[in-house]
């Protein structure tokens, strides 16, 4: 982990960024939120201006998910399908965002799209990180049944990362819901092993196998907190580190 430090300055230099659907929609129920997207690519860029190199996973919640198509009676690999399609034009609109802050960025889909996006190989995507661009990972792996926080673990592993950070609402792993419990405890280390026996919801069973399985830290905060990205890596704020 980054020591406290006064100045910006971090110990990771390659890192993925992964955030739900439903981050970007901001207070409305449905879709994207421009203010919000604009705020997020900012967190991201203020990170980037660290010269730390950044991968991104954004899930497609906010516009549609494959489980909840599957459970109104939808075909499960149609339904996620579609949910990997929304993953696209979340990363389509995060990609614009940054661009309009001049940060070079490329979207990469597991499902190929030429004229949307790159196709997923793996030597390209880590040659356009060498050369300082933020890389959008959307369509999950390409295949139904994995969520993208599996995805997310996968391309991390696959492009180095030297750690996940998940944004969420909260500002770390709790024992129960924050929002409903006031007396639930944060934890400021866990195991893999204690999410996956207490059920703590940070990513799915298969996430959390695989990045424990690669020795991959999962440094959980809160997304909504201003600069809580960019203060993490130069060691200060408040998140939980899920590790070994």
């Amino acid at each position: 982990m980054p020591q406290t430090a006064s100045a910006p300055q971090t110990t990771f230099k390659r890192v993925l960024l992964k955030i739900s659907g439903e981050a970007l929609m901001g207070d409305q129920g449905y879709g994207l939120h421009p203010p919000t997207v604009q705020r997020i690519a900012e967190e991201v860029k203020s990170v980037h201006d660290m010269g730390v190199e950044i991968c991104m996973v954004i899930g497609g919640g906010n516009i549609f998910r494959g489980l909840s198509g599957a459970a109104q009676g939808m075909e499960r690999t149609t339904a996620d399908y579609m949910g990997m399609l929304a993953t696209v034009m979340n990363a389509l609109a995060m990609q614009a965002a940054l661009e309009q802050m001049g940060v070079f960025t490329r979207v990469i889909s597991a499902i190929p799209m030429d004229q949307v996006c790159e196709p997923y190989i793996r030597r390209r995507a880590v040659r356009h990180l060498e050369k300082k661009r933020v890389c959008i990972f959307a369509a999950g792996t390409g295949n139904p049944y994995f969520t993208t926080d599996t995805a997310a673990t996968l391309r991390a592993n696959e492009m180095a990362c030297e750690a996940i950070f998940k944004g969420t609402k909260v500002d770390g792993v709790y024992d129960k819901d924050p929002v409903k419990h006031d007396d639930a405890k944060r934890y400021d280390r866990v195991t893999y092993d204690e999410v996956l026996a207490q059920h703590l919801g940070v990513m799915d069973a298969s996430a959390i196998a695989l990045a424990r399985d690669n020795n991959l830290p999962i440094i959980v905060f809160s997304l909504d907190e201003p600069g809580g990205f960019r203060g993490i890596l130069a060691g200060q704020g408040t998140y939980t580190t899920v590790h070994s």
